[in-house]
């Protein structure tokens, strides 16, 4: 395996793992190291990969932005890469654009809890889309807190909270609240 891909890939799982722990400086700085071993290749659908990872860790923490990155990339990008892309969109796809998807994200149900990251990114596509239900929210907390993401875990509390709040659990609410509060101190 060649130097730049090994580097790529050690810089994308440690932008992924400092984002979701909220590290905002050091996910800045393996997110840019990532893509430009990428780009050293010259190959746009590379680059793409790198940029919808961090759309997908964005997803996985409900920050609902275009993916901004990726759209430059989007002409020179494969099948599953635009597939991929329109997944985490939140829009609908047909069988066959479905089938482009990485596995763990093909089946329609939430990954099982030994792929933590694929499983707040499906969590995170089905709240996109009106989709989760409170057993799929307490499942995304569950999975970021286990994983001690803090990005995610206050996200998805949060969403907790506000449910609680339109059913009217003003005590519920306020336990959650708490919750967030401890988990959102940085020492």
């Amino acid at each position: 395996m060649p130097d730049w891909s090994i580097n790529a890939v050690g810089h994308t799982e440690r932008f992924t793992e400092a984002y979701l722990k909220g590290d905002t400086r050091v996910a800045a700085r393996e997110f840019d190291l990532a893509r430009a071993e990428t780009a050293r290749t010259g190959r746009p659908g590379l680059v793409a990969r790198i940029e919808l990872t961090r759309c997908a860790a964005q997803v996985a923490s409900l920050v609902f932005e275009p993916c901004a990155g990726f759209e430059p990339l989007r002409a020179d990008a494969g099948d599953a890469e635009r597939a991929y892309a329109r997944y985490l969109a939140g829009e609908r796809l047909d069988a066959a654009d479905a089938a482009l998807l990485p596995p763990q994200h093909r089946a329609g149900a939430l990954p099982p809890a030994d792929d933590p990251f694929a499983r707040l990114i499906a969590a995170g596509v089905r709240l996109r889309r009106a989709e989760a239900s409170p057993a799929v929210v307490q499942q995304a907390v569950d999975t970021a807190s286990a994983q001690g993401w803090r990005r995610p875990l206050l996200a998805w509390l949060g969403v907790q909270a506000r449910l609680a709040d339109e059913r009217g659990d003003t005590d519920e609410a306020a336990r959650l609240r708490r919750r967030m509060d401890l988990a959102g101190v940085k020492r």
